[in-house]
C-alpha cells in the first residue's frame, strides 16, 4: 500500500497492511528546516516554504503524511486577532496571539471572501502545492481548532472560562457562530485538495472543564461541526479524556485522537473494536525529551493498548532530535 492508501483506508475503517505512523496535527522538525534552509518564523506565511517543510517530513523520515498549517492562529487571525510571529527572535517559537478581537457573539463577523482572508489562502496554496508534488503518494491532512478552543484564541481566556460556568448560554452563542465559521474553512481546505481533516478541541479536556460542562456546552457544537465538515474527520482532544471518551465518540467523527493521559485500553473497552482510536504516544516526554532507545517500546505499547495507528497525542515539537525521529519511524519494522 502507498502511505496515502494506508492512511485513508484506516480512517474509513478498512483493512490495512500495517498501522501507519502519521498525524493530523502540526509536525515539522529542525533537521528538515535546516536541510531546506527554512526560517521557522517565515514558514507560517509562505505557502511554498510551508509545503516544502511538510513534504520534508516524508522525504527525510518517511513520515506517512503531509500536514499544514503548523501553528494555531490561522482562524483567529482571519477573524481579526493580531499575531506575533517572533521575526526578531532566534530559535523556534510558534506564533502566538498578541491581541484578542471579540467580547461576545455580536463581535464575530465572518468575512464574505473567506478564502482570501488572512492566512487562509496561504494554507490553501500550500495544500495545492503538496498535491502537485506528492500526487497520490501521500495523504494530505489539515486541521482547525474546535469552537471552544478557537473561542479562547479570540476572546480573553479567563473571561471565557468564567462565562462558561455562569453564563453558558452566552458562550454557546459564540460557539454557534464559530462552528459555522469552522465548517466553511474546512470546505475551503477540502476544495484545495486536503484528504483528511482534524478538529482540535483541546479546550474541551476534563483538565479544563467538567465532563458535565463538556456534554452540555461543547458537545452539541462538535456534533454540528462533524455533521457538516468534510470526511474522513478526526476529533482530537488532548489531556484527560477518560471520562468523556464516550461523549467524544457520539460527536460523529470517523476517528478519535487522544494523548498519553488517556488510557487507550479502557477507551477501547468502552467504545468496542470498531472504533478508530489514534494516540496516545507522548510527543514531548518520549519523542522530544526521551532517549531514542525508549521510542520504539513506547510505539509498541501504544499499539498494544488498542491504538489503531502510531499517532502523536499533539504537535511534534520542532526540536525533536534526529535520532529520536529516526527511531520513531524505525519502530514500523517492529509493528
Amino acid at each position: 500500500m502507498t502511505p496515502k492508501e494506508r492512511v485513508l483506508k484506516l480512517l474509513k475503517g478498512e483493512k490495512v497492511d500495517r498501522p501507519p505512523i502519521f498525524s493530523g496535527m502540526g509536525n515539522v522538525v529542525k533537521p528538515v528546516l535546516d536541510k531546506y534552509g527554512i526560517v521557522f518564523s517565515r514558514v507560517h506565511r509562505d505557502p511554498e516554504l510551508m509545503a516544502k517543510a511538510a513534504i520534508g517530513m516524508y522525504r527525510e523520515f518517511g513520515y506517512e503524511c503531509a500536514v499544514v498549517p503548523f501553528d494555531l492562529g490561522v482562524e483567529a487571525e482571519a477573524l481579526g486577532a493580531k499575531m506575533n510571529f517572533y521575526d526578531e527572535v532566534e530559535g523556534l517559537l510558534y506564533p502566538t496571539i498578541k491581541e484578542k478581537c471579540i467580547v461576545d457573539a455580536d463581535d464575530i463577523h465572518i468575512p464574505k471572501d473567506l478564502a482570501h482572508t488572512g492566512r487562509i489562502p496561504v494554507v490553501t496554496a500550500a495544500i495545492k502545492a503538496l498535491r502537485r508534488e506528492l500526487g497520490d503518494e501521500v495523504a494530505i491532512g489539515t486541521y482547525i481548532l474546535g469552537p471552544f478552543t478557537l473561542a479562547g484564541q479570540v476572546k480573553e481566556l479567563d473571561v471565557l472560562f468564567e462565562e462558561s460556568f455562569i453564563e453558558p448560554e452566552k458562550v454557546s452563542k459564540i460557539l454557534e457562530k464559530l462552528s459555522d465559521y469552522i465548517v466553511q474553512i474546512f470546505k475551503i481546505y477540502r476544495d484545495a485538495g486536503a484528504d483528511y481533516f482534524t478538529l482540535r478541541e483541546m479546550g474541551g479536556t476534563s483538565d479544563v472543564l467538567s465532563p458535565k460542562s463538556f456534554k452540555s456546552l461543547i458537545k452539541p457544537h462538535l456534533i454540528r461541526v462533524h455533521s457538516e465538515m468534510p470526511r474522513p474527520s478526526i476529533l482530537h482532544i488532548c489531556g484527560d479524556t477518560n471520562s468523556i471518551i464516550t461523549d467524544m465518540a457520539e460527536c460523529g467523527a470517523d476517528a478519535l485522537s487522544v494523548d498519553h493521559k488517556n488510557c487507550i485500553a479502557d477507551s477501547r473497552q468502552k467504545l468496542g473494536p470498531k472504533a478508530i482510536i489514534l494516540g496516545n504516544f507522548d510527543p514531548i516526554k518520549i519523542l522530544h525529551k526521551g532517549n531514542a532507545r525508549d521510542v520504539g517500546p513506547a510505539v509498541i505499547e501504544s499499539l498494544k493498548g488498542g491504538a489503531n495507528a502510531v499517532w502523536p497525542g499533539c504537535d511534534i515539537w520542532p526540536e525533536v532530535p534526529r535520532e529520536n525521529m529516526e527511531a520513531f519511524m524505525a519502530a514500523l519494522k517492529a509493528v
